[in-house]
């Protein structure tokens, strides 16, 4: 494994890239824009009006580079259920229910056993959500992949009411951020987690565990509180991800000491991944935040923030 300091951008990923892309392409997308277009570009999930009365709010992502250690740990299935889970829970953050989802498997050669446990895997979790597989789509592509590698991606699409829908524009100040665990890394920062590990043995157990699915946490706090706005916590950790939620104005101070983290985290710490890099790059723990008034919250709730005045997510 590598000595010193290990960064993302040392692993070949900028986030500040990515969040170029989003500026680039805004005018873009903006001018495809129907009337049946709701909700703001760049959020977890978009949405569309079917009718007067419901959206529908569909999101699209891949697996990434976790499916090289998938493959190297034989834990395709989990990276199966990564996508259906990584894309369920974006349509959750508008307050949707899943309706279907669909899948892309491409490859330099496709091996029928590798996508069989691709699908099966994110037929597990599309069962348990009441999400349909439509179908999909896989394709041989040589000339682009490299012998043995394979990627997988989909789209998941849910309906929500217009009286239903969770935007974040009523969040207020002194709302309490209410923090979800996750099961670990998820399915994002693996070029960093790559580049540690190199072409050495890994835990498969340790580093692999799919996607949680955030669905009954959602829809059980919906049914007591009054949800103001949901954060999948992806790529750009908590502060990156529950900043895009939160009104113009606002801000969050969150706790890093409300919650344990799985052991997973203090390996990366252990492998030179420095605190500030765990924070901007990994979900150290928590893997979806809510935001709900603060009379709301039970005792149960992890609350791990608050809502204030101030301009973006701190870290108290």
């Amino acid at each position: 494994m590598p000595s010193g300091e290990q960064t993302y951008a040392g692993a070949g990923v900028s986030l500040a890239t990515a969040d170029a892309i989003v500026d680039r392409l805004r005018a873009a997308v903006a001018s495809t824009a129907t009337p049946a277009v709701a909700g703001a570009f760049g959020a977890f999930a978009g949405l569309f009006a079917i009718d007067d009365q419901r959206l529908l709010a569909a999101s699209t992502d891949s697996v990434g580079s976790k499916l090289v250690l998938g493959r190297r740990g034989d834990r395709l299935r989990w990276c199966g259920a990564d996508l259906a889970a990584h894309c369920i829970n974006d349509v959750l953050t508008t307050g949707a229910e899943p309706l279907f989802f669909l899948d892309y498997v491409a490859a330099n050669t496709i091996d029928v056993d590798q996508v069989a446990e691709l699908i099966e895997g994110a037929a597990d979790v599309c069962r348990v959500a009441g999400c349909a597989i439509l179908g999909g789509e896989t394709a041989e592509l040589p000339g682009i992949y490299r012998e043995s590698e394979i990627d997988f991606c989909g789209t998941a699409v849910g309906v929500v009411d217009r009286g239903r829908v969770v935007d974040g524009s009523r969040v207020e100040e002194g709302d309490v951020v209410v923090g979800y665990p996750s099961t670990g890394i998820h399915a994002n920062g693996f070029s960093l987690v790559r580049k540690i590990i190199g072409d050495g043995a890994f835990d498969a157990d340790l580093l692999l565990p799919p996607t949680r699915l955030y669905l009954e946490d959602v829809r059980a706090l919906r049914l007591r509180a009054d949800v103001r706005a949901l954060a999948h916590v992806t790529g750009g950790g908590i502060a990156g991800n529950l900043g895009r939620v939160l009104p113009e104005g606002l801000g969050a101070v969150i706790d890093p000491s409300s919650w344990e983290r799985p052991e997973v985290f203090q390996w990366l710490a252990g492998n030179g991944v420095a605190e500030d890099e765990l924070r901007r790059v990994f979900n150290i723990g928590i893997g979806y935040c809510a935001i709900i008034p603060a009379g709301e919250a039970q005792p149960a709730d992890r609350v791990i923030g608050r809502v204030t005045r101030d301009v973006g997510v701190s870290w108290a």
